[in-house]
């Protein structure tokens, strides 16, 4: 099979001829290692290696997110946004918007040798940050622009997919706080916060709506419902601000022949129930004891007729253990997300290294990871029961 149809054939729960095998954000075409921008981990000479084995080995699932341009509506009008770049090279990011009598303020910053961005400051800092928050008028969604979604496909050609990246509701605004706020505000102004959920959800259903219309068929990443897992807030509270939101998101993918994928990291044993209930096509990333607290092979024998499952090795396995260590952890999960009946399974990390230079361990487990998912080729003759 190619890379592509081994993707898609698991995603239609279909027989494979092997389980395939994700870097996860590694794959080989969004990291561009001749980008000399100081920024820009990935040209670095150690991840050149990696690199090359996820362009060419790997089943590649490239995210692409769906950017919407309009005319400048009446909140582009209240936002300003300023940047600098502090004396160590790191990069600020001042983004102040006038709501009513209030200014939001959030400053983000970017260190050079670290691939993720720093939120120092949030603009909701109080339950009428997030009123006046609500109070902000929402324009028309304006028109998408699905010109590289459309490029990436054509290069990919058969050696993978896209997959649509959207946050749902819970994510627009629980990221718009820090934790300790948003779980205060989530867990005693129950009221406030859904009617923040419905005017973020009322933009987000016409988005998905529209592109799920006119991109049928493709699998989406919907990411944000761990805000709400455990130990962040109760499972009566993940089906109010999960389950009854995302439920409608998935639907409408499904709707045009697409796939939905809920993206939520750790603990997911109490909530496991819920997130079926909002009819979602696939679960990443099932991570392992202790980071995790269920078994792949748990979560296939209850879910695995409903969900493709994503997962079973964890990050930091990859970047400290030895090959002979590692390559049981692999094995393990191989197993685990395997056996039995149910739709399939996908080998993939929990996420990806950060720093500026890739040690060659990381690298030599990354080998493992697609030496044992090869070697599957020839000892079973594929998954999906």
């Amino acid at each position: 099979m190619t890379r592509k149809e081994r993707l898609m054939a698991v995603l239609k729960g279909e027989p494979v001829d092997r389980p395939p095998v994700c870097f996860y954000e590694i794959n080989g075409y969004s990291e561009d290692e001749n980008d000399p921008d100081p920024f820009n981990i990935y040209n670095h000479p150690s991840w050149k290696p990696l690199l090359k084995l996820a362009r060419e080995k790997t089943d590649r699932i490239i995210m692409c997110y769906i950017p919407f341009a309009h005319p400048a509506d009446q909140v582009d009008k209240q936002t300003v946004v300023t940047t600098y770049y502090d004396d160590q090279g790191r990069r600020h990011e001042i983004t102040e918007i006038k709501a009513g009598d209030r200014t939001l303020r959030q400053h983000t910053r970017r260190d050079t040798d670290v691939n993720t961005v720093w939120i120092l400051e949030h603009f909701i800092k109080d339950e009428t940050d997030l009123e006046a928050w609500i109070e902000l008028p929402s324009d028309e969604i304006g028109e998408p622009d699905y010109r590289q979604l459309l490029s990436v496909e054509k290069e990919l050609g058969d050696t993978g997919i896209v997959m649509i990246e959207t946050g749902d509701a819970l994510c627009e605004i629980a990221s718009l706080m820090d934790m300790e706020e948003y779980m205060i505000i989530a867990m005693t102004e129950q009221e406030l916060f859904h009617k923040a959920l419905k005017k973020a959800q009322e933009i987000l259903l016409k988005k998905t709506e529209r592109i799920a219309e006119d991109l049928p068929g493709r699998l989406w990443r919907i990411y944000g419902p761990e805000y709400a897992a455990p130990p962040y807030l109760p499972p009566k509270l993940y089906k109010e601000y999960v389950t009854d939101y995302d439920r409608n998101l998935v639907g409408i993918i499904q709707k045009y022949g697409g796939f939905a994928r809920i993206h939520q990291h750790g603990r997911q044993k109490d909530i496991l129930e819920y997130t079926a209930q909002t009819g979602c096509t696939g679960l990443d990333p099932i991570e392992p004891f202790p980071q995790g607290d269920v078994e792949l092979s748990e979560v296939r024998k209850k879910y695995g007729q409903q969900m493709v499952l994503f997962g079973g090795l964890e990050i930091s396995d990859i970047e400290q253990m030895n090959q002979e260590e590692f390559r049981e952890k692999v094995e393990h999960a191989m197993c685990q997300g395997t056996q039995g009946e149910g739709k399939g399974f996908v080998l993939m990390p929990s996420s990806c290294p950060l720093g500026r230079v890739l040690s060659e361990n990381a690298y030599k487990n990354y080998e493992v990871m697609m030496e044992v998912a090869e070697g599957y080729l020839s000892t079973t003759g594929g998954q999906n029961g």
